[in-house]
């Protein structure tokens, strides 16, 4: 890098033909902005005339900004310099605790890339203050971390509003943390207590994987849970043959196969962070491989969505269209100077639309002469009542018992199920899986980190979250959840909306979580919500994880023919293959032991491996049938073999960690409380 001074070099004039960047990004080397343009490159279809370059101009790409006066607010030479703007006043009245501005280096001193002090900001703003970038996009995206959000990492705006900003960010995530129970235990022959059950574990687990996650992970306001990575597998496992003959209580015995298989699985997550290993697939994972394959699990659940919500249009429709209305036209709408329907979707419309099934409920809309709901399918007589049995099933909201059967108090509690079963061809698969759940956490971690850290984290703080996640997920087998904990996808959009990322009120949203947990009524309620309903809301937020999949692409130039076609080509596969091993000696008129949208989880029982080795064949069918497990194959065989330069790619720039261990500010984001780092000092792949 060079080392001449910046105040000597010559400010080239600005080239009006070029945008201004406008994302911390860019001031790594990466052209696209957080609105969606991009910077076209050689393999694109378009062609941009060459921007003037300055000699003397070295960008610093661990240091995350442009070594030279010729950048503009630390951006890559080319900019378009902005016009002076006015000087900006001291935020006097902001009640939040801020960071001081120094965080430990000496007054008057500006911040430090790489241990070189930065030439002061120019006469128009005061030195104190933060230069500010002007806003792209709409702020409720994802925007400059300064002018966005309202409290960034070590902010601690007090007890009450850490409270209220926690209680907001835990239940504006409220469907991602309880209706994968909803799913999974039914399927496992559950019983509506069962159910109620496994959402308080899931709501104690979570709390203390966050917990946990914050003080000894990668220290990011990420919210820990049962991941929809692991959704596709544990239906797999569920579905198996060997588990359709069962007699007495399936779900117990289904229930210890799937924790023998993610205790497996999370050590050997953990042992993948805590090794360094990470730090080497790190390599391999970039954006073009994260977007299609977190977008292929979103994906995958097509033939679950709708076809639930069909045995109930009138309240399976009315679901999708509230959150619809919320998240997107009445997403503007500011009530005490909060987006109250924006980061409530989801909850507002639990509320509305089961406050409509009551209502049809009780004014007799799905009661039938001589029917009775709680009638068994099986032991209805009546051909009349046969036909209506589905609607009211689906419809009503009085038959599920989970409210009035469940305690007021319990205390989740290990091995709660029996002791685990362990299987290697189920362990390998949640192996696989865990892999993928690692990809979409590093997406997760660059992105939040672009909004509320100083600076990204290193690989080494990289696997150290990984590494707690693997350790998280085994307190997840132990407990009995159903899937493994990891951090939700949705935590990128929820801060964005939020605009809050203060580590303090994600910690004590984990204890109001905690208290909640042991509340049995809380997980009853939450167990007595209609399968329509579940189906409808899950439909919006696998829309959801497949969309912020692809805006991983943000960090690429999404415009480039070498993206565009290993993008598609993952997508496609990841859904034609695994189509043709769960189609695959199905004959039309088969009768299938299970409902038409789990048929795409029983593909163990009649894929196209056939070998002498049973498990070697459920191993190998059910992975080839796992849309995201094709996605991240060729995604990531392609875009590592495919020649682009590291622009076009868009690698992910982690910290320097010699760099990020000089700046104070850095090592106050990331560094482990209680002097627990100075104790691990010396290995260096799991930190600074």
């Amino acid at each position: 890098m060079s080392t001449s001074d910046p105040k000597s070099r010559p400010r080239p004039a600005p080239d009006p033909s070029s945008m201004p960047p406008s994302s911390w990004a860019k001031r790594t080397g990466f052209r696209p902005n957080f609105s969606g343009e991009t910077n076209p490159t050689d393999s694109a279809h378009i062609a941009l005339p060459p921007r003037p370059k300055d000699p003397d101009a070295h960008p610093d790409l661990e240091a995350g900004r442009s070594r030279g006066t010729s950048a503009v607010n630390g951006d890559p030479t080319g900019a378009k310099a902005p016009p002076p703007q006015p000087q900006l006043p001291l935020e006097k009245d902001q009640p939040v605790k801020r960071r001081k501005d120094s965080d430990g280096l000496p007054k008057g001193s500006g911040p430090s890339q790489n241990g070189h002090a930065l030439p002061p900001p120019p006469p128009s703003e005061p030195a104190n203050q933060p230069r500010r970038r002007p806003q792209t996009g709409d702020d409720d995206g994802f925007v400059d971390r300064h002018s966005h959000m309202k409290y960034e990492l070590r902010d601690t705006p007090g007890l009450v509003p850490i409270g209220l900003y926690g209680l907001q960010h835990y239940i504006s995530m409220l469907g991602s943390l309880v209706l994968i129970p909803l799913v999974i235990v039914p399927a496992m022959g559950g019983t509506h207590e069962d159910t109620s059950n496994v959402v308080s574990t899931v709501l104690f687990v979570s709390g203390i994987t966050t917990l946990l996650h914050t003080s000894f992970g990668s220290r990011l306001p990420l919210i820990q849970g049962p991941s929809l990575v692991f959704l596709a597998p544990a239906l797999a496992i569920i579905n198996s043959p060997e588990f359709q003959g069962l007699n007495g209580n399936n779900f117990k015995h289904i229930m210890k196969e799937l924790q023998g298989a993610i205790i497996i699985a999370s050590a050997f997550q953990a042992l993948l962070g805590y090794s360094g290993l990470m730090s080497l697939l790190l390599r391999l994972i970039h954006p073009v491989v994260v977007a299609p394959t977190i977008a292929a699990v979103g994906l995958s659940f097509y033939s679950y969505g709708f076809p639930v919500v069909g045995a109930c249009l009138e309240i399976g429709v009315v679901q999708i269209l509230l959150a619809i209305i919320f998240s997107l036209y009445l997403r503007k709408i500011s009530i005490l100077g909060h987006r109250i329907f924006l980061i409530y979707a989801v909850p507002l419309g639990i509320v509305i639309t089961w406050a409509l099934a009551f209502l049809l409920t009780e004014a007799g809309v799905y009661s039938y002469k001589g029917c009775d709901s709680n009638v068994p399918a099986s032991n209805i007589i009546s051909d009349h009542c046969r036909k209506h049995v589905s609607r009211m099933k689906h419809c009503r909201v009085d038959t599920s018992h989970a409210l009035k059967s469940s305690p007021w108090f319990r205390f989740p509690y290990p091995l709660q199920w029996g002791t685990p079963i362990f299987h290697w061809k189920t362990a390998i698969i949640m192996c696989v899986v865990s892999v993928i759940s690692s990809v979409d956490s590093v997406g997760s971690y660059h992105a939040a980190s672009l909004l509320v850290a100083s600076r990204p984290p290193s690989p080494g703080i990289l696997s150290r979250g990984i590494g707690l996640e693997g350790l998280s997920s085994i307190l997840a087998g132990l407990w009995g959840t159903g899937t493994g904990s990891t951090t939700l996808t949705e935590n990128v959009h929820t801060i964005a909306v939020t605009k809050m990322g203060s580590r303090r009120a994600v910690e004590l949203g984990a204890c109001i979580l905690i208290v909640l947990s042991l509340v049995g009524k809380v997980g009853g309620l939450i167990a007595s919500i209609p399968d329509v309903m579940v189906a409808a809301l899950l439909c919006f937020m696998w829309a959801m994880h497949t969309a912020l999949g692809l805006s991983n692409l943000r960090y690429s130039e999404a415009g480039s023919s070498r993206n565009i076609i290993i993008v598609g080509l993952s997508l496609f596969f990841s859904l034609s293959i695994p189509a043709y091993f769960q189609q695959y000696g199905i004959s039309p008129g088969s009768n299938l032991s299970v409902p038409s949208y789990f048929q795409p989880y029983i593909v163990a029982s009649h894929g196209p491996f056939n070998s002498k080795s049973v498990g070697l064949n459920f191993v190998l069918n059910t992975l080839f049938s796992l849309h995201m497990v094709i996605a991240f194959l060729v995604a990531t065989i392609l875009d590592n073999t495919v020649p682009g330069s590291r622009q076009e790619r868009g690698v992910y720039v982690w910290s320097d960690p010699e760099t990020a261990r000089r700046e104070p500010a850095v090592t106050k984001d990331y560094e482990l409380p209680f002097r627990v780092g100075r104790v691990f000092r010396w290995v260096k792949w799991v930190g600074f």
